[in-house]
């Protein structure tokens, strides 16, 4: 396991500026190392609603996931991709505007401040930072790209393993456009 490359990457983030649905972001590389899919469900995903940390949580479990065996993934982390998934409307994908790259996402005018006292205010902003429309739909956005962009990779754990193959089955077609469903 290259814990090195992951350790870049989680430390490149700025979680600290980054909110979830209970405050920032701090947590969450510990998490992420700890495999506390639960726990950082609760953060990326609440209520049908994804936020600041989402995509990047995503890509970070998503590049792991590809290391592990398919006997070796647990049901918990299946969990976390579906509830993200279920928040997305895959069908509204392209009738809005993203930034062009998720990077984007980490520009100062998105990062909350490194101080988090004034943070109860910045919440009661009609748009709180980071939150504007193409900032907030983004975190759909590429939360469905690395989901689809996984398509193989849960694919192979659900052929690899018979306890998640219900759950990713269900995954599978959360991710799909309603057009291109087929009736079964």
């Amino acid at each position: 396991m290259e814990m090195n490359s992951l350790t870049h990457l989680t430390n490149s983030i700025p979680w600290q500026r980054l909110t979830t649905a209970y405050g920032r972001g701090t947590d969450i590389p510990q998490l992420i190392e700890t495999r506390q899919y639960e726990e950082l469900a609760n953060l990326i995903e609440h209520q049908s609603t994804l936020w600041q940390t989402t995509p990047w949580v995503l890509l970070i479990l998503l590049q792991e996931l590809t290391k592990q065996k398919p006997e070796q993934v647990s049901s918990q982390e299946i969990q976390l991709y579906l509830a993200v998934a279920s928040a997305i409307n895959v069908d509204e994908m392209d009738s809005q505007n993203a930034v062009e790259t998720m990077n984007e996402l980490l520009d100062e005018k998105y990062l909350w401040p490194e101080d988090e006292e004034d943070d109860e205010l910045w919440w009661e902003e009609e748009e709180p930072r980071g939150y504007e429309q193409e900032a907030f739909f983004s975190y759909y956005s590429f939360s469905y790209l690395l989901l689809k962009d996984a398509i193989p990779v849960f694919t192979a754990i659900m052929r690899g393993n018979d306890k998640l193959a219900p759950a990713i089955q269900e995954l599978l077609l959360m991710l799909q456009s309603k057009d291109v469903r087929t009736v079964e």
